[in-house]
């Protein structure tokens, strides 16, 4: 943890990984981007760069993060996508100036404007958002089985089946729950 923050959830996918940065929504929610500096972390970490971020830049990205995991939600639970959710997604897509570019070993990587403003970046968050959301791209859009967090993740497994947003935490919390559970049972048939 630095500085006194929770650390990140990293994923593979960076519009889902980026509604991750509040996390257990229905339980004690946790905010990971309370701070603009921390917005720009978090960016640094997805190879967004930005050179600054203002408190209106972080509650545009709060905007943002909010519209995708309303969005998103809908999808995976295949309802009606919520319209003011998708005039954000499609507005924040449509500001931004980045450019997609091919790396030497096959990859994608993204290049900000010349001025690395938090506008670019939310713009390619948006556009990976508009990609699970329409289908666009092989995979499911899902929500995470822990009733605490309930977060919209992409599946991308071969079977389609995961049932956590992070193995590493909302998993491994419900599988060690189940475990005392168990072990609860037990002790109190064994006396």
């Amino acid at each position: 943890m630095r500085d006194g923050f929770p650390d990140f959830r990293l994923g593979n996918v960076l519009a889902t990984s980026f509604t991750g940065t509040l996390s257990e929504r229905h339980g004690n929610a946790v905010e990971r981007i309370p701070t603009p500096q921390r917005l720009i972390d978090w960016l640094v970490v997805y190879g967004l760069a930005v050179d600054n971020c203002t408190p209106a830049q972080l509650d545009l990205a709060v905007e943002l993060r909010e519209s995708v995991h309303a969005a998103a939600t809908a999808a995976a639970l295949q309802d009606a996508l919520p319209v003011p959710a998708l005039q954000v997604i499609n507005d924040r897509s449509a500001q931004g100036r980045a450019a997609a570019i091919l790396t030497a070993e096959g990859g994608r990587r993204w290049r900000l404007s010349s001025a690395s403003r938090v506008e670019d970046a939310l713009s390619v968050i948006a556009t990976d958002a508009i990609d699970i959301i329409a289908g666009e791209r092989d995979g499911k859009l899902a929500l995470c089985a822990s009733p605490t967090c309930r977060a919209a993740f992409f599946d991308t497994s071969q079977s389609r089946t995961r049932r956590w947003c992070d193995m590493n935490t909302c998993g491994n919390r419900q599988k060690k729950a189940r475990f005392q559970a168990n072990q609860r049972r037990s002790a109190g048939t064994t006396g």
